[in-house]
């Protein structure tokens, strides 16, 4: 599933290539594409507008449009957006909706296996770059994204905060909601983890002072580093020019179950934490110890 670093490459790209055009027309085949609107009535929204800029917000990419409102755009497991010149073929399979621009340019959103979504919001809508005050569990996914951890809000000591907060939960999933920090996933979460030296079954609220240090530059600097190099592709991600990404290449842990570890040299581990493969090095990473 693409992550922040794979989605921040993907907004990086479309900005240059998108910003500016007009859509001329929206067309998809798969009619849960745009849910809970009809199709045809987000084709009618989007007629006539101007991309005014591309970002991304945690793992979505957003489109402003001219105007007060945005096409959200989530990937989810297998979603692509291919941006294809004026006279280019249209080569890939798994189209499920195309955005036509009226210089005969287009963007298309591929998906395997149909989980991606497109939806047109109020910008107000969307959640500010530091999170709601509070979680959200029913709200949409774009209305109840967390701090953004790439951004100067996201300090040690918010991390510190946040973590005292919720005290008694293991780390790594914590990370992994995207309602307290926005854009971690299951990859970039155990990389950071490694390079903290903090085990993923850690309770949040047992992590030091110099732990909350490590690990707030730590994800900072993982997540930096996948942007760099482009994402990582480990099955379907590709960026808006139908490229892979670099970043699988850099792992220090992730897939590498039974090989040394790079910094002390013991066997790195795969366990389930949160119903997610996770890799971790034992040595490097004291596990909690068991209460009595």
């Amino acid at each position: 599933m693409p992550e922040l670093p794979e989605v921040e490459t993907i907004a990086r790209q479309l900005r240059g290539l998108v910003v500016g055009r007009t859509v001329s027309g929206f067309r998809a085949d798969w009619h849960k594409l745009t849910d809970p609107e009809p199709v045809a009535l987000v084709a009618a929204r989007l007629g006539g507008r101007r991309i005014d800029a591309v970002r991304r917000r945690g793992k979505l990419v957003v489109f402003d449009l001219d105007g007060d409102e945005a096409l959200v755009v989530s990937l989810r497991m297998t979603g692509k957006l291919l941006f294809r010149e004026a006279g280019a073929p249209d080569g890939d399979r798994f189209v499920r909706g195309t955005i036509d621009f009226a210089d005969g340019s287009a963007l298309a959103f591929s998906d395997t296996r149909k989980f991606g979504r497109m939806i047109l919001v109020d910008r107000t809508e969307i959640a500010p770059e530091r999170g709601p005050e509070r979680r959200l569990a029913k709200a949409p996914l774009h209305a109840s994204l967390g701090m953004e951890p790439l951004s100067r809000g996201f300090t040690v000591r918010w991390l510190a905060s946040f973590l005292a907060r919720r005290a008694r939960a293991a780390v790594k999933p914590l990370l992994l909601d995207g309602r307290g920090i926005a854009g971690i996933g299951n990859i970039y979460a155990i990389e950071a983890l490694w390079r903290a030296r903090i085990h993923p079954l850690r309770a949040a609220g047992s992590l030091r002072a110099d732990e909350t240090i490590r690990l707030q530059e730590a994800l900072r600097w993982v997540l930096r580093k996948g942007i760099r190099f482009g994402g990582s592709s480990l099955s379907d991600y590709v960026d808006a020019r139908g490229e892979r990404g670099r970043m699988q290449r850099e792992f220090e842990v992730y897939g590498r179950a039974g090989e040394p570890c790079s910094r002390c040299g013991g066997e790195i581990r795969r366990t389930v934490v949160g119903g997610r493969g996770t890799f971790h090095c034992p040595r490097c990473q004291r596990a909690p110890r068991r209460r009595s």
